[in-house]
């Protein structure tokens, strides 16, 4: 997935109101980007970091620029939470995600569950429906080591729920966990920061729900879809 606009370095002054950073442009003028992300940011939000920018010129938006990456750790972390599902919709449409290959019809958000939408519902002739749930992770407090979730996450519990759910009705239930930062080489749950989405894993891998987790290879230009990585 491409950056519709190149983007422009600067330096982070602060985040605060979860959607609203203030930061430094390489000139030295001081604005305010949209932050799209609702979680923690845990390490990725400290001043002083290097970010990335992607300006727009669309009259409608309030704000002139949206924050894409952050440099931390040894890499390039994304933290815009509306890409993933981009990044995974593209690699579908492409067949690089090997285990879903065989699914020929795509179709994103769409209703289920109790009051639910699924990121993605694919679908092929002999084979059973398969409900696609993507989770964007870029916590790593360990060294090559990224964790999900960074914040206590009762959405994420209910979309573990309702995909045991779909498992149990026959169909194909799959959450795929995007790494959204270049530096880590394994994923797990982050049990002790939300409890509850833990133990509602352990429920789904029971109840027959697939996870898998892949990494991302970030730049400045695109990020794309990398290789599997272990879930530990």
């Amino acid at each position: 997935m491409e950056f519709q606009q190149p983007l422009i370095r600067a330096t982070l002054i602060k985040r605060y109101k979860r959607f609203l950073a203030d930061v430094t442009l390489s000139g030295g003028q001081q604005v305010t980007a949209h932050c799209a992300n609702p979680g923690a940011m845990t390490g990725l939000n400290d001043a002083g970091m290097t970010v990335w920018l992607e300006p727009n010129d669309d009259p409608k938006r309030k704000l002139r620029y949206s924050w894409k990456l952050v440099e931390a750790g040894t890499g390039l972390v994304g933290i815009d939470t509306a890409m993933p599902n981009k990044i995974v919709g593209e690699a579908l449409a492409l067949g690089k995600v090997p285990e879903l290959a065989a699914y020929d019809h795509i179709k994103p958000e769409v209703k289920y569950g109790e009051n639910s939408r699924i990121d993605f519902l694919l679908t092929g002739d002999g084979l059973p429906d398969c409900y696609l749930e993507v989770k964007c992770a870029n916590l790593s407090r360990q060294k090559t080591l990224v964790e999900f979730p960074d914040t206590v996450t009762k959405r994420g519990t209910k979309h573990l729920a309702e995909l045991a759910n779909m498992a149990g009705q026959g169909h194909r239930a799959v959450m795929l966990y995007l790494v959204f930062r270049d530096d880590c080489t394994a994923f797990r749950l982050a049990a002790d920061i939300d409890p509850a989405y833990a133990a509602a894993y352990k429920i789904a891998k029971t109840n027959g729900v697939e996870t898998f987790c892949y990494a991302t290879k970030i730049s400045t230009s695109a990020v794309t879809l990398a290789q599997p990585l272990p879930i530990l």
